[in-house]
């Protein structure tokens, strides 16, 4: 959230989906019953160190610290929230003085704030007595979200062990103090909500998000068969398709083949911004797969596909719309459609908050192709078109395929193109045009012969940088020549 965006949110004032707070000292003690009502109803936005009639008094700097992680703590306390949730929040400064925001996004069951239950309206915070109301949020929550229904007789022998070792590591290194860390993969899933009572039935188990997230193939097959990503390539060939990736497995594994099926057709273009050196086909198309992944409602039999076309990458997954009609920012209002998954994915730090996905999308593309624009649309079938130049490489928007590369950070290299690896790799490693070719013809003998090395292992039998290895990489693999399979931790290179 941008300083911008909060004075948008102090200016709207206090709403269904926003609520100020002075907490100067301490952490006002009444956030979470805004909190536990968020959660219930539509999600929103908490601002600590904001009055009433949105005067910023701010928040004691040297509170701050204890604020946040009293809240971590008590948002961890299954005495306190029931069931427990994980929050993000920040600091951000706006006219000297610090105010404290906290998102919280719309959950998929239902919560308590030491034994009560409240929700929300234009008028606040309310707690819930009457027994119908809390039948009727109880039958809401479960009824919304296909992600929620609970499978009694899946057990952990139908999940992959892997996975939860990815997910404790990801979610680490999004958070190095991140309670997954010290869990076992049975408090993984009750901590994410993924293990459920099915009030209609009274029956307990793990839920089709779990599954999703977690299952083997052949689980899947038995909760959900029609369940399928499909990932093609039409550039030649429009009828049929040049390639094709026919994705079962869970999500987390079908986010990493999704991005490298992404990796092995489109082109690079690094970017600076500011002075971070970052990939907009990186920045666009995580947003686009974990849109494709997350949003998706499952209980329909259409097939998510993403294809990639000569100049464009369309996706398609079917929808519990909220509106029909093409997305812009001034119409966005992004709804969870699954949020367990979602949640579970910012953990992973795949996803920040809900509708910054549409958010970058719109920012980057422009970038990574001059003044385009993304096309989104929301009906029945959600549907994202995202044009990109087959040629496209370089920095910032500096060169092309003519112009050679003299850039350290470029990667739109090809065949015919002089390499210099900027004034300091150009020097010490004297590349230039002829060995720059022979670099990647060396490189790609290494792969052929010892499929499944990684960037470190290349690095030592060529003798150059693992930046160097990185760009001739990137190289052919946009030359189709080489792919990367498994996953990251243990994933190495092999020739196609």
């Amino acid at each position: 959230m941008t300083t911008k965006q909060i004075k948008q949110l102090i200016a709207k004032g206090e709403g269904i989906e926003v609520e100020f707070k002075e907490s100067y000292n301490s952490l006002a003690r009444s956030v979470y019953e805004t909190i536990c009502a968020f959660l219930n109803r539509r999600g929103g936005h908490i601002l600590l160190g904001v009055k009433d009639d949105k005067t910023i008094t701010g928040v004691n700097e040297a509170s701050i610290p204890a604020q946040l992680d009293t809240l971590a703590k008590d948002m961890n306390n299954p005495q306190i929230i029931t069931p427990t949730f994980y929050l993000s929040s920040q600091v951000i400064t706006i006219g000297g003085k610090k105010i404290i925001y906290i998102y919280v996004p719309e959950s998929s069951q239902p919560h308590s704030y030491k034994g009560n239950i409240y929700d929300r309206n234009e008028d606040g915070d309310f707690k819930l007595t009457n027994p119908q109301r809390i039948t009727e949020l109880y039958i809401r929550k479960q009824d919304c979200y296909t992600e929620n229904k609970v499978f009694p007789y899946l057990d952990m022998s139908d999940f992959e062990n892997e996975q939860f070792e990815l997910a404790k590591k990801l979610a680490k290194t999004n958070r190095v103090d991140h309670p997954w860390g010290s869990m076992t993969n049975e408090e993984i899933l009750k901590s994410a909500r993924m293990k459920l009572k099915d009030v209609h039935t009274g029956k307990e188990g793990y839920t089709l998000a779990a599954a999703l997230l977690f299952g083997k193939e052949n689980t899947l097959a038995s909760v959900l068969p029609h369940y399928k990503t499909d990932a093609l390539c039409r550039i030649q060939n429009t009828e049929l398709y040049d390639d094709r990736d026919d994705i079962r497995c869970n999500l987390m594994g079908a986010y990493y083949r999704l991005m490298a099926f992404i990796n092995k057709y489109l082109p690079e273009r690094a970017y600076l911004e500011g002075t971070q050196r970052i990939s907009l086909r990186d920045m666009i198309f995580r947003e686009v797969v974990a849109n494709l992944l997350v949003h998706r409602e499952f209980s329909n039999a259409f097939p998510a596909t993403l294809t990639i076309y000569k100049d464009t990458v369309v996706t398609e997954n079917w929808n519990r719309p909220y509106m029909n009609g093409r997305i812009y920012l001034d119409n966005l209002k992004p709804r969870p459609k699954n949020p367990a998954i979602a949640n579970f994915f910012r953990q992973l730090g795949w996803v920040e908050e809900l509708g910054s996905g549409i958010r970058r999308m719109y920012k980057y593309c422009p970038l990574y192709v001059k003044n385009s624009t993304p096309i989104i649309e929301e009906g029945d079938v959600f549907k994202l078109v995202i044009p990109y130049n087959p040629i496209n490489g370089g920095l910032n928007g500096g060169l092309n395929q003519s112009e050679g590369v003299n850039e350290g950070i470029n990667e739109g290299l090809n065949q015919n193109e002089g390499v210099s690896e900027g004034v300091n790799e150009g020097v010490n490693e004297g590349v230039n045009q002829g060995e720059g070719i022979n670099t990647k013809d060396h490189l790609l003998k290494i792969i052929t012969k010892n499929g499944g090395l990684n960037v470190t292992e290349l690095a030592k039998r060529l003798g150059k940088s693992n930046k160097t290895v990185e760009r001739y990489i990137r190289v052919l693999k946009a030359e189709g020549k080489i792919e990367f399979k498994g996953i990251p931790k243990t994933g190495g290179y092999y020739k196609l």
